[in-house]
């Protein structure tokens, strides 16, 4: 018996049972559509979120003051000294793989113009800060080294601040803000970013000259912090490296000693939240994988179920010459066509789904083509694993006895 006339075989075999037959490929529709659409939302989760990342600088490295012991108290980061001037010159000067640097400072407090107010934080940097959290200029322009130098009163604002202060739509670009009695003029507006991935709004933002900050707002002399970012997202570690090799010279401290400053980079937050997406898209799609095993599961019964209701079809088939391998090959192509008819439309549907999650939910999704493979291959390989065994009890009936079967 030619494979044809298997294929022709099973396709009639299936028509008499249509409703049986689908309800056998739902179990296969509903795992397939499940695994394609849970691996959309997680694959679409992590690129949101590493896309969020990238855009506040992917290579970013911050450096802050570490907590340490006075006088058997142990005091915290905040209330630290330890960066300095000095330090901020020597790693612009010494490093190697770093594309900017910018000392911060910043303080909280209350911004006023006319008669709107708002709380807010205003942060001291140098132009390199721009670069570093990929912040643009869109109106007016960034403090000069001339304004840093000499202190200028000066500051670039965020959309949500023009949008808050200036509610008659006026032209912010030379206007005068106060910051806690103190007088800035805008001399320029940041371009919006929106919210970042943390909920955090980026455009909430006051930037002045960090001289500025240090002496007519907070009156230190030391940083409260710096910026940088490496040349490319590879060579963080070497800039941290480079990074932690002068602050411990500069701090003087002895190859025993604690570090008096911390390094953090958006490096480990990006692997730390992509590993932890990973896990749950392992998760989900194991979950949603359930249904597949189901799935084959019916497909078995039903296997069964149709190998014991045509015993006398089978008996009579190989009593006229059919062999064991065609019964064999009969009902495996029946099990085979159930799980891969199952498997396209499961795949439609979960492209749909996944869709449609985006539109309704305005949920991030990314379709990979390696989904779709992945899940059409498992059904494949699932109608064939559950369909053998009942094919090969089909295969090894006894011909007399099964054409006596009532």
């Amino acid at each position: 018996m030619n494979i044809p006339n298997l294929f022709k075989i099973a396709l009639k075999a299936l028509a008499n049972n249509k409703m049986r037959g689908f309800l056998t490929m739902l179990g296969i529709i509903i795992g397939v559509a499940s695994v394609i659409t849970m691996l959309a939302i997680g694959q679409g989760s992590k690129k949101s979120i590493q896309s969020q990342i990238s855009e506040m600088g992917s290579n970013m490295i911050m450096i802050q003051p570490g907590a340490d012991m006075r006088g058997g108290v142990r005091q915290s980061a905040s209330a630290m000294e330890t960066l300095k001037l000095t330090d901020f010159r020597n790693i612009v000067d010494e490093t190697r793989f770093l594309a900017a640097v910018s000392p911060t400072v910043n303080s909280s407090g209350q911004i006023i113009y006319g008669g709107a107010n708002k709380p807010t934080t205003i942060y001291g940097v140098n132009q390199d800060y721009l670069e570093i959290r990929r912040y643009s200029v869109n109106d007016g322009r960034m403090f000069s080294q001339q304004d840093i130098a000499g202190a200028a009163k000066v500051c670039v604002v965020g959309k949500t601040v023009v949008d808050e202060l200036f509610i008659n739509g006026e032209n912010p670009v030379g206007k005068v803000i106060r910051f806690n009695k103190i007088p800035f003029t805008i001399i320029g507006v940041l371009a919006g970013k929106g919210y970042n991935g943390m909920g955090m709004d980026q455009d909430d933002v006051i930037l002045a000259p960090f001289t500025t900050i240090q002496k007519r707002i907070l009156a230190i002399t030391h940083l409260q912090g710096v910026n940088a970012s490496a040349l490319k997202e590879e060579y963080t570690q070497q800039a941290i490296d480079e990074i932690s090799a002068i602050l411990r010279r500069n701090h003087k401290l002895k190859p025993d000693d604690a570090d008096d400053f911390t390094i953090r980079s958006m490096e480990e937050l990006s692997s730390m939240m992509t590993s932890t997406m990973n896990l749950l898209t392992v998760l989900l799609a194991s979950v949603a994988g359930i249904s597949l095993l189901v799935g084959g599961i019916g497909i078995m019964n039903i296997m069964y179920v149709s190998v014991t209701e045509r015993t006398r079809e089978i008996g009579l088939r190989m009593s006229i010459g059919a062999k064991g391998r065609d019964i064999l090959s009969q009902f495996l192509i029946e099990s085979i066509l159930i799980s891969v008819t199952g498997g396209l439309i499961g795949v439609l549907l979960g492209v749909v789904l996944s869709v449609l999650v985006n539109i309704g939910a305005n949920f991030p999704i990314y379709i990979q083509t390696w989904s779709i493979i992945l899940s059409f291959g498992v059904c494949t390989v699932t109608g064939v694993f559950f369909g053998w065994y009942p094919a090969k009890k089909a295969a090894g009936l006894d011909p007399i006895e099964a054409i006596r079967f009532e």
